[in-house]
């Protein structure tokens, strides 16, 4: 019967962790998605004069946490806030729980290349900083 339960257990506990992963890895799926969709939102309004921009900016938000925390929409006169997010997601890979959303994601500016992404002016896009790789043999940072 202990031989049993003991065959039993090694099947299950992989299955439980490939299972646990495999959600992480859609929890990931969404937030990028999420971010992106939010950064194209923000730069397309940008582009549609409802957003104010510097003439050398890209039209990309400087900071990752604009799109939840919002900004003045220009072509109004009240200039209520236009929100891209209604919060931003975590990194689900990022360890430490206690580290603001924002502050789980590696940043890569607009002119920075996507084989070497780098932070700078602007959030064009976002990647998890886990250095995990994805059950697809993908790393997370490629996603």
């Amino acid at each position: 019967m202990a031989a049993i339960v003991g065959v039993l257990a090694m099947i299950v506990l992989p299955l439980a962790e490939v299972a646990a992963q495999r959600g992480r890895e859609a929890d990931l799926r969404s937030a990028l998605r999420q971010i992106r969709d939010g950064l194209d939102a923000y730069k397309r309004a940008v582009d549609g004069g409802r957003i104010a921009k510097e003439a050398t900016a890209s039209g990309y938000p400087p900071r990752l946490e604009m799109l939840s925390q919002g900004v003045e929409d220009m072509t109004l006169p009240d200039r209520p806030k236009i929100y891209f997010l209604r919060r931003l997601p975590r990194d689900p890979f990022y360890p430490d729980p206690q580290v603001a959303a924002q502050d789980t994601w590696g940043k890569r500016a607009y002119d920075s290349s996507p084989e070497l992404p780098m932070p700078g002016k602007d959030v064009y896009d976002v990647y998890s900083l886990s250095d995990r790789t994805g059950l697809n043999g993908i790393p997370y940072r490629q996603w």
